[in-house]
């Protein structure tokens, strides 16, 4: 049953409102604030239809009831610079996916139960589509992307400034990560960009600020060349682990992950006649095998 509620839940998707185009978001919200928010006495009927009776109907009431939420929660992503339709058509999924497994015995409203799902989705979307440059410290920079936030809550700190180095130095030990990667992800979520907040403390005590990292725009030609040579060989591992996979993969990772400019999900469905959904599996499995293969290249 569970597998035949995922494929009409997932197919349900082409009758939800989605977002063409960054210039349609504000027709898209405008469209989701037509459908009714829900009593509790009706979602509970909702989704009792759904769970003992197999209503898809009913699931795509609990879905469009709860649009809104997915909207709002993604729209607070923006500072990433991702697409926001497909930041929202990902928050979309993790809704779904909160409807298919929400249990109606659960003493919560489907929206708390879904905004899990839905910030679950996006952070797994906004991981996906970063630089490969960070290949080697994936789980590193997910645990840092999921607790950073929670950690800095406890400690009272709720401002989007450089953490203090003592901070960074406790969330460091908390998570056994590297400092510089508290330091970067905290800025990343943040977008602080000061360049004379403290960064980090060094053995020596002596305070680093963020200016005391920018690279010396007189760099020696030693140094130079050597930055070129590194830079065009992992040029080289991407391209030549790029050319393993199959022409389909190749197009949706250079198009969707590696470009300034990178197309919609549905764009790339709509050029190989399959769904969005689609795409984002191929896309993952492609990233999966280009993962090993970067990392097995770099280490030889």
């Amino acid at each position: 049953m569970s597998e035949n509620k995922n494929l009409v839940v997932v197919n349900q998707e082409k009758n939800l409102p989605v977002v063409v185009q960054d210039g349609s978001l504000n027709a898209y919200l405008e469209q989701i604030k037509k459908f009714p928010v829900l009593t509790e006495d009706e979602e509970k009927k909702l989704v009792d239809d759904f769970v003992y009776r197999g209503d898809f109907q009913a699931a795509q009431k609990l879905i469009t009831s709860h649009l809104r939420l997915a909207a709002k929660v993604a729209l607070t992503y923006k500072r990433y610079g991702l697409p926001m339709q497909d930041m929202i058509s990902e928050a979309n999924l993790g809704l779904m996916q909160a409807v298919k497994k929400f249990d109606p015995d659960k003493k919560v409203r489907l929206a708390t139960y879904a905004l899990w799902w839905i910030k679950a989705a996006i952070h797994d979307y906004i991981l996906r589509s970063w630089s490969l440059v960070k290949i080697g410290t994936v789980a590193a920079q997910k645990k840092l992307f999921y607790n950073l936030g929670r950690i800095k809550a406890r400690l009272g700190i709720y401002d989007n400034k450089e953490l203090e180095p003592k901070v960074v130095k406790q969330i460091a030990h908390e998570l056994v990560v590297d400092e510089k990667d508290v330091v970067e992800m905290n800025r990343r979520i943040s977008g602080d960009k000061s360049l004379n907040t403290p960064v980090y403390q060094s053995p020596d005590d002596e305070i680093k600020e963020q200016i005391d990292m920018l690279a010396d725009a007189h760099e020696n030609i030693e140094a130079r060349f050597a930055s070129k040579e590194e830079a065009l060989m992992k040029r080289k591992v991407l391209l030549d682990c790029l050319s393993e996979l199959s022409q389909r993969e190749q197009y949706i990772i250079k198009n969707h992950i590696l470009t300034d400019a990178p197309m919609t999900l549905d764009d790339i469905g709509a050029k190989f006649d399959i769904s969005r959904e689609r795409v984002r599996q191929i896309e993952k499995r492609a990233l999966e095998k280009l993962t090993a293969s970067v990392k097995a290249k770099m280490a030889a």
